[in-house]
């Protein structure tokens, strides 16, 4: 098939030079042969070395710090096509999933992304949060391509350009760990829709260098700032106190409540509750997620 110019693979990385090769040299065989950007969040392994050696077709971009998922921010500045696909250093897309989630978004004006199914590699099992999706209690309308989303995650999705640029992406104040759900509830509240689609592929082989426990404090800290960011104060105060009763008492959730504690300030300064339409939509994701074996690490 020849090349599709409509997706632009965006890729952060951090000290995971295998991990990163490995994944380009996937993205570089795919038949859609789209243009890929790196941003090196400040390795010190010979990523960015690596990277212009082997891949000079692709762009690297190399900040000299670690800006997290700004990083990915940084690199949709450079992209030039209608729709974006965000991977992981870890994760990479089966062949022809990046154009058949183009022509899903071409026919669609208003749904802003498409969430592809994930399977760990080397098991071929399906990652614990494809049934989260494929069981999502938001109804959506029928254009749809198939279960409607709340949120979406940055290593298996494709996203419309412009709806991006429209919520100014990912929050830096975040940083890193599940801070797509700021991102799709801002859409949400500007109208966007967010689907799941199943025969959208992408495979997972969890980096053997990542800190699992510093992955978890910095998502329950996000989750946090989320709630008190866009929920309402009634909601806000439910969601603390379920997470103070259910998440693992140890040093990685003191840790979490105490980072969310200090960033308080900043947060409360940009509060802006959601619409109850947008509300009623995170309350019914919230009581779907209780049960959730798949995102244990935020409560």
């Amino acid at each position: 098939m020849d090349p599709d110019p409509r997706v632009t693979v965006v890729v952060i990385t951090h000290n995971r030079r295998p991990e990163l090769l490995r994944t380009l040299d996937t993205l570089r065989s795919l038949p859609e042969a789209p243009r890929v950007v790196v941003t090196d969040n400040a390795s010190r392994d010979g990523t960015a070395e690596a990277v212009g050696r082997l891949f000079p077709e692709f762009v690297l971009l190399t900040p000299g710090r670690n800006l997290g998922a700004v990083g990915r921010n940084l690199a949709v500045e450079q992209v030039e096509s209608p729709y974006v696909a965000f991977c992981d250093d870890d994760t990479w897309w089966e062949p022809h999933s990046l154009r058949r989630a183009a022509d899903l978004l071409d026919t669609r004006p208003r749904l802003a992304a498409v969430t592809a199914r994930i399977v760990v590699e080397p098991s071929g099992e399906e990652d614990p949060v494809v049934a989260d999706m494929r069981d999502s209690p938001l109804s959506g309308p029928s254009w749809l391509p198939g279960p409607a989303l709340g949120s979406f995650l940055a290593g298996a999705t494709v996203m419309r350009t412009d709806a991006f640029r429209s919520v100014g992406g990912f929050h830096p104040g975040l940083w890193l760990g599940g801070e797509e759900e700021l991102l799709a509830t801002d859409l949400l509240s500007r109208g966007w829709w967010l689907a799941y689609v199943c025969d959208l592929l992408v495979h997972h082989a969890a980096s053997t260098v990542r800190d699992s426990t510093e992955r978890r404090t910095l998502g329950l800290r996000n989750t946090l700032w989320f709630t008190w960011l866009r929920r309402p104060g009634a909601s806000a105060v439910r969601r603390t106190l379920h997470l103070l009763c259910t998440v693992p008492r140890d040093r990685a959730s003191l840790s979490a409540f105490a980072r969310a504690a200090a960033g308080l300030p900043w947060v409360l300064r940009q509060r802006r509750p959601v619409a109850p339409s947008v509300e009623a939509r995170l309350r019914a994701l919230e009581v779907a997620r209780a049960s959730s074996t798949a995102r244990q690490y935020v409560g």
